[in-house]
């Protein structure tokens, strides 16, 4: 039975603040295409409620985090206009042991961003 589990948070790194109400989709990879198996929203500190997988459900295997940034960036006033140069993030990850954290943050700024994993 796996013991691990699975977060996210997000830093907006252009203000030095966490980034509140992004909504994420994470979605497992098979050889049929993503399968969607989770969303959140972070909150006031940038972190969703709840582990993404947990029990059961966290099973190695390729993953993609989608963070939809864009509309963040534009109420926070780093970016404007109808086309950004980062709506959708994705970051495509694989879970190799079943007992471990895994916690993929973004750093994101309107102009870039950058993940790790974390502890």
């Amino acid at each position: 039975m796996a013991d691990g589990w699975l977060t996210t948070h997000v830093l907006d790194t252009g203000r030095g603040v966490p980034a509140a109400g992004i909504r994420i989709v994470l979605s497992r990879l098979t050889d049929g295409g993503a399968v969607q198996v989770a969303e959140a929203v972070t909150n006031a500190d940038g972190r969703t409620e709840a582990p993404l997988l947990k029990g059961a459900e966290f099973q190695a295997g390729s993953y993609e985090l989608m963070f939809f940034a864009g509309d963040y960036l534009r109420a926070s006033g780093q970016v404007s206009g109808e086309v950004l140069f980062l709506d959708q993030v994705p970051i495509r990850f694989g879970i190799r042991d079943e007992a471990s954290h895994y916690h993929v943050p973004l750093l994101l700024s309107g102009f870039g961003y950058s993940t790790y994993r974390g502890s």
